[in-house]
């Protein structure tokens, strides 16, 4: 009765105590599978382990273009080349002499782990849960069941342990395959323990790891692959205490869900203190989290937008972390505009309401957005979406002219202009080539449109007229779209696994891009099952995927496209099964090169022989709108940084004024209905009063 007091409450959901914390509310759709670093790989896991877990390095979270910086290391990595014999090279050695590189890491002092049971001890020393009887295991429900933590330092040591567990069979991490090239003895090593729990590979060795000392270790891979310094950067890579997989091997622990992938342990600035994934999950400041601090140094604009107020200042901001399932964007959407949730992206049935298109073709904020000091921010992200053709298809693959003018023709006519207008609110980029906007090698202007599918018109690319493209299928033998076999429309397949009502839309349009053309398409949809053996075996024809840069290089676009990552010859990422040698000459002597000025000239020349060839529509880059209330502070898009949330400010007094007035509670409904119930009460209470009187006369 008197929390009803508090009128300003009645809609909240959260707890009134809240409300001036320094408590930042987000929301979650679909629940993560695995919060185990050596296995999560999806943007909805990273939203929280990136948050726990610290790999040694991390990405500069002001500066661009994007630029890797320490996080537990102590400087960068030390790099060494190595001949045959294991001999260090010389400066300016030749990249055919260079057999091994040596990462030398070294690791900052006094980080500690998250408290944590698995680090428990007794006064003896000896850890306290590690050797859990079945009878202690039947009295537990969750992590929090434990009466005591316990914590220690991190050492070299634990990210030498991991490396080991990306290896380990029984993990299936989805990165183990690519780093088996790279890193020395990591496939005999797998081979060696596949038998072994993940405990026991402790004091089992790996040739290319090596614990220098407590501080410092070392990684030694195959051959020159700058790139790999990206991968020091992902979660993959973070450190993990040999502690813990003892503690959570044990058994009957994970029947009773107490698995790392559910409770995790890392150095990072928060900690997960609840993990409820049907209602909610809490991520709370780490209590022993090392001193870090807010970049002082950014980009020449940053200062201008208050994004170096903070420089110097102890991270984190935020005390607490309040992700909510919302599984319905309606509620979700209307919570934002109460002001109970921080930050929204924005759906298509909100999309009006949040953002109108200006005159020149940009986009803003609605009156109703600007008068409540939302923020809107896009970024294009590091990330393609292509149409693709299978190169080892009779009529659209191949390397014959007629073949290749077919290709082109369709990458004139599907206008992926109007798909990004009619199914993405506008939110994307057509693309040009491979390199999306931010990547190394991305250029601007008419440099880099791509001449077969525009011209450059009035300082803007333009895509061709469809003249152009039905002058393409007259070439290729296609006049008006006849099939000269068939003397009938040209039949092509599209496979995917859009199967769903909702998916009909698109299909059609996707049909009416061809028929501009006279092609028939047809659309063969399958479950993803069904696709990904049609995709392996290499009976599609033409196919829609994406991908997302794993790290800023352009490395890791163009490898979609080279010859021995084909999808059906040797199971890689080539999905489109294409092979050019001029092509993959190029693409091996740019991937291992520092940025120059020679590389940027290879990668046009890369983008160049794919644009004639044209073993894919170039789609679009994806563009992210987030809104933001005017209470959080140091916003600066990063697709790069999945660690972002210990830079965030809240002015939690702010908030708290926004809310209050936004939230008023209104009462005259309610004060109309009650006297209308009288009034209409009245006329009842009269005539029972009159047959009242009338039964005692």
């Amino acid at each position: 009765m008197l929390t009803a007091c508090d009128l300003n409450q009645l809609n909240n959901p959260y707890p009134v105590d809240e409300g001036k914390l320094s408590v930042l509310y987000q929301s979650f759709s679909e629940r993560p599978k695995h919060l185990d670093p050596a296995v999560a790989y999806s943007e909805n896991e990273y939203a929280f382990i990136a948050q726990i877990y610290e790999p040694p390095f991390q990405y500069h979270y002001l500066k661009r273009p994007y630029q890797l910086t320490p996080l537990t290391a102590g400087k960068m990595p030390e790099i060494n080349y190595l001949n045959k014999q294991g001999e260090k090279l010389g400066e300016g050695a030749k990249d055919s002499d260079i057999v091994y590189t040596d990462y030398v890491i070294d690791i900052q002092p006094n980080i500690q782990y998250q408290p944590h049971p698995a680090l428990a001890k007794n006064a003896q020393g000896d850890y306290l849960y590690h050797q859990l009887t079945r009878e202690q295991i039947q009295s537990l429900n969750t992590l929090n069941d434990f009466k005591s933590t316990g914590s220690r330092e991190l050492t070299a040591e634990d990210y030498v342990h991991q490396i080991k567990r990306l290896a380990h069979p029984k993990m299936q991490s989805p990165i183990a395959e690519i780093m088996k090239n790279y890193i020395v003895g990591f496939d005999d090593f797998s081979k060696q323990v596949s038998d072994k729990q993940k405990a026991d590979i402790k004091n089992i060795s790996m040739a290319g790891l090596e614990v220098i000392n407590r501080y410092q270790y070392r990684i030694r891979i195959n051959g020159k692959y700058p790139q790999f310094k990206f991968w020091l950067a992902m979660p993959f890579f973070s450190p993990m205490p040999w502690e813990a997989d003892v503690f959570y091997d044990q058994p009957d622990l994970s029947a009773k869900n107490i698995t790392l992938d559910w409770f995790p342990i890392g150095t990072g600035p928060y900690l997960l203190a609840e993990n409820n994934p049907n209602r909610r999950m809490i991520l709370l400041k780490n209590p022993l989290f090392h001193p870090e601090m807010y970049p002082s140094e950014g980009e020449p604009e940053d200062i201008q937008k208050g994004l170096l107020t903070d420089a110097g200042k102890r991270l984190p901001f935020i005390d607490k972390v309040v992700f909510m399932l919302e599984k319905e964007t309606i509620p979700y959407w209307t919570k934002f505009l109460q002001g109970y949730y921080d930050a929204s992206g924005i759906s298509s049935d909100s999309f009006d309401q949040a953002i109108q298109f200006t005159g020149s073709g940009g986009v803003e904020l609605t009156g109703s957005m600007k008068k409540k000091g939302i923020r809107l921010q896009t970024l294009v992200e590091t990330s393609i979406f292509y149409m693709g053709f299978n190169m080892l298809d009779a009529t659209v693959g191949g390397n014959s002219e007629r073949a290749r003018k077919l290709r082109q023709a369709i990458a004139i006519t599907v206008d992926y202009e109007e798909y990004i207008s009619i199914f993405r609110n506008g939110r994307g980029v057509a693309a040009q080539g491979v390199i999306p906007p931010g990547i190394y090698g991305y250029a601007e202007g008419i440099e880099g449109i791509n001449p077969y599918s525009y011209d450059w018109v009035d300082g803007k690319a333009q895509r061709k007229k469809i003249d152009a493209a039905r002058q393409l299928m007259t070439e290729a033998g296609y006049p008006d779209g006849i099939d000269p076999k068939t003397k009938e429309a040209l039949i092509l397949y599209f496979d995917t696994t859009s199967v769903s009502i909702d998916d009909r839309p698109t299909m059609n349009w996707y049909r009416k891009q061809f028929e501009k053309l006279g092609i028939k398409l047809v659309i063969r949809a399958t479950d993803y099952n069904r696709f990904q053996e049609k995709m392996r075996a290499g009976t599609e024809q033409i196919f829609v995927w994406g991908w997302n840069a794993d790290y800023p290089d352009p490395e890791n676009l163009f490898f979609l496209l080279y010859g021995a990552n084909s999808k059906v010859k040797h199971g890689g990422e080539n999905a489109a099964n294409y092979q050019n040698p001029e092509f993959d000459r190029l693409f091996e002597q740019m991937r291992n090169m520092d940025n120059s000025e020679q590389r940027y000239r290879f990668i046009q020349q890369l983008q160049e022989i794919v644009r004639h060839d044209a073993p894919w529509v170039f789609g679009f880059h994806p563009k992210n709108f987030s809104l933001f209330h005017g209470w959080y502070e140091n916003l600066k898009p990063n697709s790069m940084a999945n660690n972002r949330l210990k830079y965030t400010r809240i002015d939690t007094n702010a908030r708290a004024e926004k809310r209050q007035a936004w939230n008023k509670p209104i009462f005259w409904p309610l004060l109309l209905g009650a006297l209308l119930f009288v009034l209409m009460l009245i006329p009842a209470i009269n005539s029972y009063h009159r047959r009242a009187m009338e039964t005692l006369q």
